[in-house]
C-alpha cells in the first residue's frame, strides 16, 4: 500500500508541476517579466481548465501526502 500511495504520489507531483508550467500570463519573454499591459483579466477556455486543475492536483497531493504519514 505504500508503494502503490507514493508511485500515486509522484504522478500527481508530476502533473500538478506540468499544470502550474503550461499557465501564461503573457506571449513571448517579456511579457514574463512584467511586460504585460493587461493586469486584470478573466479566465476562459484552457486557461480557466489549467487553473482549476491546478487547484484539484494541489488538494489531491495533500490528501495523498497526509495519507502516506497516516499510513506510516
Amino acid at each position: 500500500m505504500q508503494f502503490a500511495l507514493n508511485i500515486v504520489q509522484i504522478i500527481i507531483s508530476v502533473l500538478l508541476i506540468t499544470s502550474i508550467l503550461l499557465q501564461q500570463k503573457g506571449v513571448g519573454l517579456g511579457a514574463a517579466f512584467g511586460g504585460s499591459s493587461n493586469v486584470y483579466s478573466t479566465k476562459r477556455g484552457v486557461d480557466k481548465i489549467l487553473f482549476r486543475a491546478t487547484i484539484v492536483l494541489a488538494v489531491l497531493f495533500f490528501a495523498t501526502a497526509a495519507a502516506n504519514l497516516l499510513i506510516q
